[in-house]
C-alpha cells in the first residue's frame, strides 16, 4: 500500500501538529499533508506546561491563539524566586503575560487544528522506518493502528518532530548527531488547591545544596510541583522530597504536597541538552524540535523555541515551489539556521546556566546563586533584563552574556561587601519534624540532617580578604567555565 503527499510531518506534538497548521497555509500552491502519530490519545507529561511570553506571540503569529482558549488556562505574570524564606519578585516586561495548562489539553487543541486545516491528513499510525531512494528519504514506512501491515507513505519533504526520545535523530543527523546529554530529572506531582506565594505567578525555590523545584497553576484547581533531582535518582522518591526539599518550601505548600505524595505517583523526565547542528547530511528530510535541540526544562523555554521555528521554517516552505529541489531547499536550512539563532542561542544558553547556578553544586556555584538572588532584588534593569531572555521577548546572546557576567561580578563584590551567615550553637536544640524551619531572631536559620544552628550574619573582616580574593578568582573561574562552553555549542558552525 501506498500514499502519496507533498509533506510528511512525523509526530504530532507540539511542534508537528503546529506545522502542520501553518504549512496548509501555502501561497504557492494547496498542499497534501500527512501527520502522523503513534497515538493520538491525549499525552499525559509533566513538562510543557508553561507557556512564556515569546511562545504565546509566535502562537498568535501562527494563527493558533483559540487553542489557549477551553483548555483552563491560567495567565501568567512573571516569577517569585524564594530562597530561605525570602522572596523576589520577577514580573514579565510590559505587562506580558505568558499561560501554564495541562500539557495534553494544550496538544489536542494544536492536533484539532491541524486536523480542521485544508489539505491535512492526520493518521494514527507508527513510523517503522525512512524509506530511501538514491540517498534521498522519499518517505516512510508506517503501521496503521488498525491494521498490521505495514504501508508506504510518500512525500516530496519528511520532517521529522518525535521529540526527545526521537528513533531518527541519528538516521537524519549521521556522522554529526550528538547524544543528548541527561543532566538530571524532574519529578513531579500535582497539588490540589495549593496557594502559591504570588498568585498567577511561577514560582522557584531554591534549595541547598539539590536542584531548584518549580511551582505553576496549571488549571484552577492544580498546580505543578516539578523537584530537580540530580543523578543519580533515590530510590525513595518521597523521603527524599519530604526530608531534602520540603524544608526549603512556603509553609503553605507543605499541606498540598504531603497530599500529593500520599494519594499519587511521583513521575519522572529526563532533563536533557542537546545543541543543534547543520541539516545537510540527508536529502529530503528536516528534524524540528526536540528531535533537534534539546534544553534544560528550568526556563519553559522549550515550546518558545519550538514554535519560532515553525513560524520561520513555515515563512520560507510556503514560499517553495518544489519541495524536491534540494539545492533550495539547502538555502532554506541555512536561513532557517540563522534566523533562529538569537532566540534559540539564547534560551538554550540561559537554561543550563542557569541551572547550574541555581543548582549550585560546590561552593563557587553557591556564592553565584546566591550573588544572583541579590542581583535580582536590586530590581530595575537587574530584573527587567534578564526576565526579558527568559520569557523570549528580548533574543539577544550578547544581551546575556552581559547580565551573566554582570551577577560573577556582582556576586564577587557581595562576598566583601554584604554580611555573611556564621554558624553559632543555639541556646536551646530543637529537633525539626517533617522539615519544619524555626527562628530566634538572631539570623537566618540553617538546617541539617540532625540538628538547627542558627547563624549569625556578619561583615568580613580584614583577615578575611585573602581568602575571599582567592574565592574571587574560583568564582569568576567558574562562571566562564559555565557560560563559555555553551556558548561555544551554539558558535562553533559558524
Amino acid at each position: 500500500m501506498s500514499s502519496e503527499y507533498d509533506i510528511l510531518i512525523v509526530g504530532a506534538g507540539i511542534a508537528g501538529s503546529s506545522l502542520a497548521h501553518a504549512l496548509s497555509q501555502s501561497s504557492v500552491t494547496p498542499r497534501r499533508i500527512a501527520l502522523l502519530e503513534r497515538s493520538l490519545v491525549e499525552p499525559d507529561r509533566i513538562v510543557g506546561e508553561l507557556l512564556q511570553p515569546g511562545g504565546v506571540a509566535f502562537l498568535n503569529k501562527l494563527g493558533l491563539q483559540g487553542v489557549l482558549e477551553g483548555i483552563d488556562a491560567i495567565p501568567e505574570h512573571g516569577y517569585a524566586v524564594v530562597q530561605d524564606d525570602r522572596i523576589v519578585h520577577i514580573p514579565y516586561p510590559d505587562g506580558r503575560e505568558g499561560r501554564s495548562f495541562h500539557h495534553g489539553r494544550f496538544v489536542q487543541g494544536l492536533r484539532e487544528h491541524a486536523r480542521r486545516a485544508n489539505g491535512v491528513d492526520v493518521i494514527e499510525a507508527t513510523v517503522n522506518e525512512l524509506v530511501e531512494e538514491e540517498g534521498t528519504v522519499v518517505g516512510v514506512r508506517a503501521t496503521r493502528s488498525n491494521g498490521q501491515e505495514k504501508e508506504v507513505f510518500r512525500a516530496d519533504l519528511t520532517i521529522i518532530a518525535d521529540g526527545c526520545f526521537s528513533n531518527f535523530r541519528s538516521v537524519v543527523q549521521g556522522p554529526s548527531a550528538r547524544p543528548s546529554t541527561t543532566k538530571s530529572h524532574f519529578c513531579g506531582v500535582v497539588l490540589k488547591n495549593a496557594q502559591l506565594p504570588m498568585s498567577q505567578h511561577g514560582t522557584v525555590v531554591l534549595v541547598h545544596g539539590h536542584g531548584p523545584v518549580l511551582l505553576y497553576q496549571i488549571s484552577e484547581h492544580d498546580t505543578r510541583m516539578l523537584v530537580d533531582v540530580k543523578n543519580p535518582v533515590p530510590s525513595d522518591l518521597k523521603t527524599h522530597i519530604i526530608t531534602k526539599i520540603m524544608p526549603s518550601i512556603p509553609t503553605q505548600l507543605h499541606d498540598p504536597i504531603h497530599t500529593a505524595l500520599s494519594s499519587g505517583r511521583i513521575r519522572r523526565m529526563p532533563n536533557s541538552f542537546l545543541p543543534p547542528s547543520p541539516q545537510s547530511h540527508k536529502r529530503g528530510v528536516i528534524l524540528l524540535g526536540d528531535a533537534w535541540n534539546m534544553r534544560h526544562p528550568l526556563t519553559g523555554g522549550g515550546m518558545t523555541v519550538a514554535l519560532s521555528d515553525v513560524y520561520i521554517l513555515s515563512q520560507h516552505l510556503n514560499k517553495v515551489n518544489d519541495l524536491r529541489d534540494w539545492k533550495q531547499m539547502k538555502g532554506i536550512l541555512d536561513r532557517w539556521w540563522w534566523e533562529r539563532k538569537g532566540l534559540a542561542a539564547t534560551i538554550n544558553i540561559l537554561s543550563v546556566a542557569l541551572y547550574d547556578i541555581f543548582g549550585a553544586d560546590g561552593e563557587c556555584l553557591s556564592v553565584l546563586q546566591n550573588g544572583c538572588f541579590k542581583y535580582f532584588e536590586r530590581g530595575g534593569e537587574s530584573v527587567r533584563g534578564p526576565v526579558s531572555l527568559l520569557s523570549g521577548t528580548a533574543p539577544s546572546t550578547s544581551l546575556l552574556a552581559y547580565h551573566f557576567f554582570y551577577v560573577a561580578f556582582y556576586s564577587i563584590w557581595v562576598l566583601f561587601a554584604h554580611p555573611r551567615p556564621i554558624p553559632a550553637p543555639c541556646t536551646s536544640r530543637e529537633s525539626h519534624m517533617n522539615g519544619t524551619t524555626h527562628s530566634n531572631g538572631n539570623g537566618d536559620v540553617h538546617i541539617d540532617d540532625k540538628h538547627l544552628d542558627t547563624c549569625i550574619m556578619q561583615m568580613p573582616s580584614v583577615l578575611d580578604y585573602p581568602r575571599l580574593f582567592w574565592l574571587s578568582g574560583r568564582v569568576f573561574w567558574t562562571a566562564c567555565i559555565v557560560f563559555g562552553p555553551l556558548l561555544w555549542t551554539e558558535i562553533r558552525w559558524w
